[in-house]
């Protein structure tokens, strides 16, 4: 539990990488934090690495493969009813079609376009640690 009793939820994304571009996608309107931008991922179960989650989470959502590559600085993020730990993975295309399960939209993004995109706010440290690496 996080603080004053609010549970917190281990989630980890993948910054994925392709050719110089990065997979974003857009929130459905009927989840939480409707519509807007993120690195794409999901709950970690338990028994389950951070990796083995990440690649489970990028198949069932997007149909496509990845290899996660180096993980960055998680980011704890208050919303009203619960506390995120969101765990960033930078992560290498390896193979599919996006096909979305649960998303709006997605797009492949060059880093200098990173900021113009109005992101969850937990993803929002994650898009600066990001583009200070150089990506």
């Amino acid at each position: 539990m996080g603080e004053a009793g609010i549970p917190t939820t281990k989630v980890v994304c993948g910054i994925i990488e392709r050719d110089g571009y990065v997979l974003l996608t857009q929130r459905s309107k009927n989840m939480s934090q409707p519509l807007l931008w993120e690195f794409p991922g999901g709950k970690l179960e338990a028994g389950e690495s951070e990796a083995e989650c990440l690649e489970r989470e990028i198949l069932e959502e997007l149909n496509i493969s990845i290899l996660p590559l180096q993980r960055l600085t998680p980011v704890l993020h208050k919303y009203p009813d619960f506390i995120i730990e969101l765990i960033p993975y930078t992560c290498s295309y390896q193979g599919g079609t996006v096909c979305l399960m649960e998303h709006t939209s997605y797009e492949w993004v060059p880093l200098q376009d990173l900021k113009d995109y109005e992101w969850c706010p937990a993803d929002v440290p994650v898009v600066e640690e990001y583009l200070q690496l150089g990506g």
